[in-house]
């Protein structure tokens, strides 16, 4: 029982005690310890008593409960909380935008026990009807349940890879080779179906080893001859297995990488893309698109958006790599919400071989995440500059992730501010705005001369709620304007700003930062998924922002304090 585990089972109680109208103050010492544990290194499961006991905002009482379940697999208090709650309520309490106390109105006052009888009930108006509710909470929960509903089943790219793996090596196992297509070898943000292709001579034979694996569940109704369909273990997420022979394996491979739009392209003779690929005798990849006079299109580039025109021309970037990225920006430490101290996020980065670590953590209005006030921030810069004693050429630079308030002004004042190295804007609070007034609060955001990096700009978080409505022209062009870099959020949660809009940033000279907004040091390794997103859009080294050596950045950051003072 790993700290995830009991904390996501602590977290589920505190929410069900609140459900059930227990002591506010017992809920309140709840969620303090899942503040505090989130932190926590060291296993929990391996911990005595009287160690858990001495962890900061735990109780012997919340101590007994995480002993138990890390005994047990789960605390009496917590299955007697699960024995009295319907099923369907419990999946309710994952849901956006309403707390369980609403829940529990809706339960006890509409007889409401599932997701299913909620949309209807809101649809009909009864829930508008509800003291405390009225129309606008009954648009919030209808929109949530609509979007929970629209992304059921669906694994975010990370979550999605990982399966994927597993399966094609339980594959291997059984002597099919297999590899990864469709919208998965695309790498895009979010999967809808692990689709692989699996390359037999013998459909039959291949389709029956695959129903002798242990976990796989054939769909046999929704199956063909050429494509097995079902499910794996107790994941949700359709699996598909598409069968191709040697001699058809790269027509097959092409047709089912290629979005629709992209295969639909044309390319020579009034042909499009997908055409040719039917015509081709060549063998690899390379060489059919060197066949039909293009340039080799990376995978994840395959969308049809720009990479036709791109590789006709010879004009494909070089896409960005993980060696071209020489630091990390927009990280945490425990000086606000992080789970590694300021040193160990540093030592690891360096270990790791990057040049640099941005620090970033919260503002004071992120009083919700332990935000630093003007005398904690004194106290960081300090040990920041002893840290850069001790590990140079290896530099921690002062940033701060800087709320965004409400009016696009930016938390602290110009002197607090002025004491960064460099600074990254972002939205935290009050996220329900329309396009204009979000659009306009972080224009106004982008105008301080202090923004350094526009960070995660939609705020979402996918698969769990989507992000603010913004006009991404008009960010783009004023961060273009302003000399402002925007962040790709490398959290597989984020993954923003959507690489849809990448290459029309790029096009304006808009520089991107690919930041994994680390809250401890494995969060590092969310790089990748940054990279990827950055990519799809058609990223370069030079236009990666973080790909700049230590000597460049220390520059740029030096050129725009130079700048204020000028301008002051």
């Amino acid at each position: 029982m790993d700290n995830r585990s009991i904390i996501k089972q602590l977290k589920l109680q505190a929410s069900l005690m609140e459900l059930h109208d227990e002591n506010s103050f017992k809920i309140r010492g709840y969620q303090n310890a899942v503040f505090h544990l989130d932190k926590l290194e060291s296993p929990m499961a391996d911990m005595s008593l009287s160690e858990l006991e001495a962890i900061e905002g735990i109780g012997k009482g919340i101590a007994g409960t995480i002993n138990e379940i890390a005994t047990k697999g789960s605390a009496q208090s917590l299955d007697d909380l699960l024995e009295s709650t319907p099923e369907g309520i419990i999946e309710l309490l994952d849901m956006k935008g309403i707390g369980p106390k609403k829940i529990k109105v809706l339960w006890k006052e509409l007889g409401i026990e599932s997701g299913h009888e909620l949309k209807e009930a809101a649809n009909s108006g009864l829930v508008a009807k509800l003291k405390g509710f009225g129309e606008k909470t009954q648009k919030t929960i209808i929109d949530a349940l609509e979007f929970k509903e629209a992304n059921a089943h669906k694994l975010h790219y990370a979550e999605a890879e990982v399966l994927a793996e597993e399966l094609i090596e339980l594959l291997k196992r059984s002597g099919i080779v297999a590899s990864m297509t469709g919208s998965l070898r695309r790498k895009l943000e979010v999967i809808e179906a692990i689709e692989l292709l699996a390359t037999t001579n013998d459909l039959d034979a291949t389709e029956e080893k695959i129903n002798k694996i242990e976990g796989l569940q054939q769909n046999e109704k929704a199956s063909s001859p050429k494509r097995w369909l079902g499910l794996m273990g107790e994941h949700r997420v359709p699996i598909s297995i598409r069968f191709s022979t040697e001699k058809e394996q790269l027509k097959e491979q092409l047709t089912q990488t290629g979005s629709s739009l992209h295969l639909a392209s044309t390319i020579v003779d009034k042909k499009t893309l997908r055409e040719l690929i039917y015509e081709t005798e060549k063998t690899t990849e390379k060489d059919f698109f060197e066949s039909i006079g293009l340039d080799y299109i990376e995978p994840e580039l395959r969308e049809g958006l720009f990479e036709i025109e791109a590789a006709k021309s010879k004009k494909l970037p070089r896409l960005v790599e993980m060696s071209d990225l020489k630091g990390i920006l927009h990280n945490h430490s425990t000086y606000s919400d992080g789970k590694n101290s300021l040193r160990d996020m540093a030592v690891y980065c360096k270990e790791l071989g990057y040049e640099y670590l941005g620090m970033c953590d919260h503002s004071k209005s992120a009083f919700y995440a332990n935000g630093l006030n003007e005398d904690r921030i004194v106290q960081q810069h300090k040990e920041i500059d002893e840290l850069n004693e001790e590990l140079g050429p290896f530099k921690v630079f002062k940033g701060i992730e800087s709320d965004i308030l409400y009016d696009g002004q930016l938390d602290y004042d110009d002197e607090v501010l002025a004491s960064f190295d460099f600074i990254v804007a972002s939205v935290h609070s009050q996220l329900k705005m329309n396009k204009q007034k979000a659009t306009q609060r972080l224009l106004t955001a982008i105008e301080n001369p202090y923004t350094t990096i526009l960070g995660h700009p939609t705020g979402r978080l996918l698969l769990r709620r989507e992000g603010y409505p913004i006009d991404h022209k008009a960010v783009i062009d004023h961060c273009a304007k302003h000399g402002v870099v925007i962040e790709i959020n490398a959290n597989p949660w984020r993954l923003d700003l959507d690489w849809r809009w990448v290459h029309y940033a790029i096009e304006q000279g808009v520089m991107l930062a690919i930041n994994p907004d680390a809250h401890e040091k494995s969060g590092y390794h969310h790089m990748q998924y940054g990279l990827l997103a950055g990519r799809k859009g058609g990223l370069t080294a030079e236009m990666t922002f973080n790909a700049l050596p230590l000597s460049k950045i220390e520059e740029h950051f030096a050129s725009r304090k130079s700048q204020v003072k000028a301008n002051a």
